[in-house]
Parts: structure tokens; sequence; C-alpha cells
């Protein structure tokens, strides 16, 4: 046993090491660990996952014809955050240079595949196209964002969701691709060094030009006369926009694209790729504070939307304890001086044998409740999510977890989760040692196999679902493997080990003795149905959360940025606070009926806001205008997964004040 429980803590201390190591890699604070360039100097720019809302497949770069550098593209040493994710940053064929500017560079020239014609299927292109597919570029870690200029309004800057691949013309209904991009990059001059710069912005605008040229043309000598940084051209374009012209020193614009004798380019055929690069200073704007617009998502969300949230959230708590107030604290006084007065006369003492309301069931209030084994490891698991969802947020909400770190905030819930296996262990030990069970090791072995395995399962399908679209969120064999060991190499030593200590406390004391006899229920209303009561309390709760789940489901699904973690802990504690409440309701009116069977009961009312929840992702897909069934799948497999977590840590949460407030009544009142 010695021997056991020292190999067990060596993996905890093993894990808790690790799980240290990635966080300390996790922290971010903005002005840390910049990276300078000089005058000259090149600055690579990577390729990401192509993403959109009509698909939610995200796919790799390369999977269409685009230009390719010359010795393949090479993919950067991702986490296994980055790779659950469905990240693969790679690197690009376009060549930068700090503060050198650059006007219609060619890069190359692509086959995109057949025309589109009435009756044959479309090429790749096309098909990304119509998806609606946008580019993910990155420029020193910093995320592309995509500026849109047109004729009805003045230029806008998106700093979400990359740029588009190309458009469906209103007019013909084709599509066109974006084959030229102007890259405007802003810098910031390091203070105190000498030719020392920082890129602080990146803003990709893209255009369809249709570059007319013939392969057979060879390239003239004059079209040869260029600088040192910049590229030898592929071929001479015949009907070359201003900025395309030898020796010219003016960027592409959109009044250039859109000229008089000017089309834009279709998504098939030949097709001749360009780009200009613009560098700006911006003094203003330092290092430190380049997130700032990304995060803020330029002013696209105002805080005080998240604060009427808030204020909306705290209204319904208010309310929820003045009727615990008026309802439960008046009459529970009532209740418990009642039950505790000295008859004096006949009559009273005739009452106090004519005995009514909750104190009819203290004999059976603490019984165990149908399937004890099940409800334990539900509860345990249910604990081990909220300390995982809690210690994520308050890490985060302290800037532990940033955009900057791809992929650590995927990585910080899964070893959250393995490390706080050990107090979902010690819940399920706990609960099931007070039930009087006796199959603690199947117990345990529930805890730890559970509900990973059937993560685990849903993760492998939607794997395979998306292996077989060509998905960049098909994860690596590898990564998988990294998983697993994780799972039996962490989680499971920690539930082990959390049980163990369980097993050792003693059993939760009650404040009265359980009858050998249960005692028979009486037939209930209709309001106290368990139909009635998870639509009652879900409701209120989930109106609690609404307003952030918005934008906590747009950043998963829609790729906006979600960085808001202070006001995300705040809706956390009051949405468990909530549940806490509407629960305690809800067990007090069903004791009061005589019905002691409370358990599961607090555990479904609590959890039912996971309905709600899961009614509510099925009104945001159509947001999505997703069509494919890869599509469907993957979304709810995901949604339904998570508000399966979700009903398990709101169950924990009702199981929990449930069986602190019975406690607390009975504990208060004399039994004879």
């Amino acid at each position: 046993m010695v021997s056991v429980c020292s190999t067990r803590s060596s993996m905890l201390w093993i894990a808790l090491l690790w799980l240290h190591y990635e966080v300390a890699n996790a922290y971010y604070l903005p002005g840390v660990n910049p990276q300078s360039f000089a005058e000259g100097t090149q600055v690579k720019l990577k390729v990401n996952k192509m993403t959109s809302t009509k698909s939610l497949m995200p796919l790799d770069y390369y999977h269409l014809p685009f230009c390719r550098p010359l010795n393949g593209p090479e993919q950067d040493n991702e986490n296994l955050g980055e790779f659950l994710a469905g990240d693969r940053i790679e690197s690009s064929p376009y060549v930068l240079y700090m503060k050198r500017d650059m006007f219609c560079e060619q890069l190359c020239i692509n086959n995109l595949g057949r025309d589109e014609q009435r009756g044959v299927q479309p090429n790749k292109v096309v098909k990304a196209i119509r998806r609606e597919y946008h580019n993910n570029w990155i420029v020193d870690n910093l995320p592309s964002a995509h500026r849109v200029d047109d004729e009805e309004s003045d230029p806008t800057t998106r700093y979400w969701h990359g740029f588009p691949i190309g458009f469906v013309s209103d007019s013909d209904g084709k599509a066109y691709i974006n084959n030229h991009v102007n890259l405007e990059i802003m810098y910031h001059p390091v203070e105190h060094e000498t030719n020392s710069y920082r890129v602080v912005r990146f803003t990709v605008e893209p255009f369809s030009v249709q570059h007319e040229f013939d392969l057979e043309t060879p390239v003239t000598e004059d079209d040869k006369l260029k600088s040192d940084s910049m590229l030898d051209k592929v071929v001479g374009i015949k009907n070359s926009i201003k900025s395309c012209e030898s020796g010219s020193q003016e960027h592409t614009s959109y009044d250039m694209v859109t000229a008089d004798g000017r089309f834009p380019q279709l998504a098939s055929g030949r097709v001749l790729f360009t780009y200009d690069v613009i560098w700006k200073e911006n003094p203003d704007l330092p290092w430190a504070s380049r997130w700032d617009i990304y995060l803020n998502m330029d002013g696209a969300i105002p805080a005080r939307i998240h604060w009427l949230s808030i204020g909306n959230s705290l209204i319904i708590v208010l309310v929820l304890s003045g009727m615990i107030a008026a309802i439960l604290v008046r009459n529970l006084r009532r209740d418990i001086n009642r039950y505790n007065r000295l008859a004096i006369s006949d009559e009273e003492k005739q009452e106090d044998l004519e005995e009514y309301g909750w104190k009819l069931v203290h004999a059976d209030v603490f019984r165990p409740p149908s399937q004890p084994l099940f409800l334990s490891v539900a509860c345990g698991t249910g604990a081990q999510i909220m300390c995982m969802c809690l210690l994520t947020i308050v890490f985060s909400a302290m800037g532990f977890m940033s955009p900057a770190r791809r992929g650590h905030l995927l990585m910080a819930e899964l070893f959250f989760f393995a490390a706080m296996g050990c107090v979902g262990g010690y819940v399920t030990a706990r609960l099931y040692k007070t039930f009087k069970g006796k199959s603690w090791q199947k117990a345990t072995v529930f805890t730890a196999l559970g509900f990973p395995s059937l993560t685990f399962a849903v993760f492998i399908i939607m794997n395979i679902v998306a292996f077989s679209q060509h998905s960049t969120d098909a994860v690596p064999v590898l990564m998988i493997v990294v998983l697993i060991l994780l799972w039996f190499g962490i989680s499971t030593p920690s539930v082990f080990l959390g049980a163990y200590f369980g097993y050792r406390e003693e059993s939760i004391e009650f404040p009265v003795n359980t009858s050998s006899i249960p005692r028979q229920v009486p037939d209930q209303p209709w309001f106290m149905g368990i139909p009635f009561t998870l639509a009652i309390g879900g409701i209120l709760p989930f109106g609690s959360c609404f307003v952030e789940m918005y934008y906590m489901l747009a950043s998963v699904w829609m790729d906006y940025y979600y960085y808001v973690f202070g006001f995300l802990f705040l809706v956390f504690l009051i949405l468990l606070v909530t549940c806490a409440e509407i629960t305690i309701l809800f067990t007090y009116f069903q004791l009061c009926s005589e019905d002691y069977h409370w358990w599961w009961r607090s555990f479904s009312n609590a959890g039912s806001t996971a309905i709600y929840v899961f009614l509510y992702s099925i009104v945001y897909f159509r947001q999505l205008e997703a069509s494919t069934l890869a599509s469907y799948v993957m979304y709810f497999g995901y949604m339904g997964l998570a508000c399966l977590g979700l009903f398990i840590m709101l169950g924990f949460v009702g199981v929990s004040t449930s069986l602190y407030f019975n406690k607390v009544i009975f504990g208060s009142i004399k039994i004879d």
C-alpha cells in the first residue's frame, strides 16, 4: 500500500510540475519578448488554416492551388492546443523586408481548374469561395486584419475572421478569386535603439485583378530592372494596371482595379498572383498595445453590453434572493418555531401529534438515492469540471492565457481537468461512502473513465468526420497518443489519489437518523412534476448568462476574439449562485409536499440549464448558414458534449447546495 501511494504521489507531482511548466509558458504580458527588425531585414509572412462559417470545417491553406514556397511549405512547431484548434501555421512564398515598399510583385502563375459551367462540378477554389472561406495570415505572430473598400462607403477594417479568398458576383453569379493583396504593415521605432523596429499592425486589402499575359512572351530586360529587395518578374503583363507598370512607385488602389475596361479575375484557368507591400510608421502605437484592437474587436462589442448582461444577471439573482427571503426564511422561521415550541395545553399537544410539512420526512430525507453509485460519479465529475472551469477563467482573467499564445487556452483546460481529477475522486468517494456503497473500486473507475471515455469517443468520431473532409480539425495520431497519455498518466492517477483520501474520511454526518422503512410519498401536484421543475429550474439561470453565451459561441464558431474573462468570471459566479438558489427553492417545495426523493431531482433541476443552452445553440446555428452534413455533425456533436458537461457540473452544484440546505434546516429542529 505504501509503495502504491508513493507511486501515485510521484505521478501527481510530475503532473503538477508539467502543469506548472505549461501554464508558465502560457503566461503572457504585453511587452514581453518582442522581436525587433533592422531596416531591410526579412519579415516572415506565415499562413494559417482557412475558415468559414458556412462549412465549420477549416482547411489547410495549401489544400487549394495557391503559390507555394520554392522548397515547399514548412510547418511551424505547434503545440497540442493548436492541433486541437485546427491551426496549421506554415511558411509562405511572400517576401517582405522591413521598411521597404514593394509594388505589384509577381508571385507565381497557377492553374485553378476548369471554368464554371452549368451541370459541371466546379473546381476546389470555386467551392471554397462559394462557402465563403477566409485566409488567416500572420506576420510576427500578429493575425491579419481585413480592409474593405467600395464605392458606397468609406474603407473599413475588420480585425477578426481573416480576409475572403474571393467573392461571388451579384451580376453574373460567378466566383472570382482575390489574386492581388495589399499588405499594409505598421511598425513602431524601438525607443533608445537605432535602426530597430517592431511590427504593431498587419492589414490585408484583397483585390481581384484580371492580369492578361502570354506565357510564351519573354520578360523584357526593362522589366528585370528591379532593386535587390524585389522578386524577379514571372511574366509580362499585357494590360498592366498603373501599379504593375515598370518602374511604378504607386501602390494598387480600388480605383485602379475598378477603372473602365478592368475586370475581376475568374476563379478558373491560369491566374497570376501579385502583391504590394506598404510600410507605415506608427509612433503612437507601442508594441505592448498592439493586441488591444484585436481583443476589443475595434469596439465592435462595447463593454457596456457586458455590463448590461451582468446587470441583467444581478437582477435575476436579486429576484431569486428576494423569493428565498420572502418564502423560505419567513416560512422556515415559522415552521422551526412551531416544531421547537413546548406543548403546554392538550390542544397544542394534539397539534404536535398531527405533524405536517417538511418535518414529516425527517426520517427519510437523508435516505440514499436510487443508483447511488451513478449519482456519486456524476457529482465527482461535476466537481472536477467546475474546478477546471473556475481555474481556467481565473488564470485567463489574470492574463496567464493570451491569444498571442495560440493553443494555450485549450492546453490549460486539458491540464486543469487532468489535475482536478483528485477533486473528482475525492467527491465521488466521500459521497459513495456516505451512501454506504460497497463497490468503491467500481465508483472510482467510473469517475476516472466515464465522462472522459464519452468525450474521447465523440472526439474520435469528430476526428473521422474532419479527416473525411480534408479538414485541419483532424488531429494527427501522435497528438491523440499524447491525449491518451494525459488521460491515463495524469487524470486517472489523480482520480485514484483523490478517491484514496476520500474513502479515508468519515462519512458525511446527518442531523437526523434514517428509518429502516421508507415512507410512502403521496401524489404530487402537477407543478411539482419533473417536466415543470426542469422547465422553470433552467430558464432563470440561463437568463443570467445567455448574453455572454452568444459571444462565447461566436468565438468558437465564428473566430471572434473573446478575452473579457473578467466579465466571464462574474457571469460564471452568478450562474452558480442562481442555480444554487433555484435548487434550494424547489427542494423546499418538494419537501413540503412530503417528497423526500430530492437527490436526483436537485441534480436535474440545476442541470436543466444545459437543456436551454443546447436549445439556444440550435437557434444560433441558423446564423452560421452551414449546410453540409459534416458541419451539422461537428457542431451538434461538440455542442451536445459541452452541454452534457455543463449539465453534470451544475447538477453537482444543485446536489451540494440542497444537501447543505437540508442539513441546516433539519439540524435546527428537535426530533423526538
